[in-house]
């Protein structure tokens, strides 16, 4: 009998969304509340993954992306910012629910698998926290998940010399031109060595309006960074 199954037996695992029982190879998510997930799906905008209602039959380009021309190439997501994964990554960036990192980083597998040629990435790397918010909080959850999702598919997560220089107050009630505004030159990257010619895949909790991937993008981009990937585990 393996370690797992005697602490199972001992502690059960519950799920994260309605507290049942979660089954073995999915350690804190049920069946159900993995069925209630509202997956982003097609159609959405071809460079930032933004869903849109209605039927489109050709590459459509929102009018954030039109107006912005975001320094990333592409950008996608797992899921709508809501139930369930709403609840997951507010644990995991609040609460210290870092038990939830392999659910999510399975979770960014798949989609990354799906939307990306991953044979075309060289390094992982996550949008940096500003150093004070970090201690304070006591890691990255960003960088965690970037971290987590980089074992999984095999690629080296990279961080040295990537860093958010300036503060940044809360995006949440934000039209997206303050966003850009406030995010604007908050990120500095200095280590050309990792980054000059390199295609990289960019990791982010949740996406809203694209303006602070777009603003890491650019840092990279400044440092010869030749593809910006962008994958997030949720689309606000």
């Amino acid at each position: 009998m393996s370690l797992n199954h005697i602490l199972d037996m001992v502690y059960p695992r519950a799920c994260i969304g309605c507290h049942a029982r979660a089954p073995e190879n999915s350690p804190y998510l049920c069946w159900d509340c993995q069925s209630s997930i509202m997956f982003v799906q097609p159609p959405f905008c071809s460079q930032c993954g933004d869903p849109v209602s209605g039927y489109i039959d050709h590459d459509y380009i929102c009018s954030f992306c039109a107006e912005t021309r975001p320094a990333f190439d592409r950008a996608r997501s797992v899921a709508r910012y809501e139930g369930v994964v709403r609840q997951m990554l507010r644990d995991l960036k609040y609460n210290d629910a870092i038990w939830l990192v392999g659910d999510l980083a399975r979770m960014l597998e798949i989609c990354a698998r799906a939307h990306y040629d991953l044979a075309a990435v060289d390094v992982v790397c996550a949008v940096p926290l500003y150093g004070a918010r970090q201690r304070q909080r006591g890691y990255n959850q960003s960088r965690v998940l970037a971290e987590a999702l980089a074992e999984r598919i095999h690629k080296p997560f990279i961080s040295k010399g990537f860093r958010r220089i300036r503060p940044t107050p809360t995006q949440t009630d934000l039209t997206a031109g303050e966003r850009l505004a406030n995010v604007k030159d908050a990120f500095s990257a200095v280590s050309r060595g990792w980054i000059e010619g390199k295609r990289i895949l960019l990791i982010d909790d949740v996406m809203t309006t694209g303006a602070t991937v777009h603003e890491a993008s650019r840092a990279l981009r400044k440092c010869g960074a030749s593809r910006i990937y962008v994958l997030t585990a949720a689309r606000g």
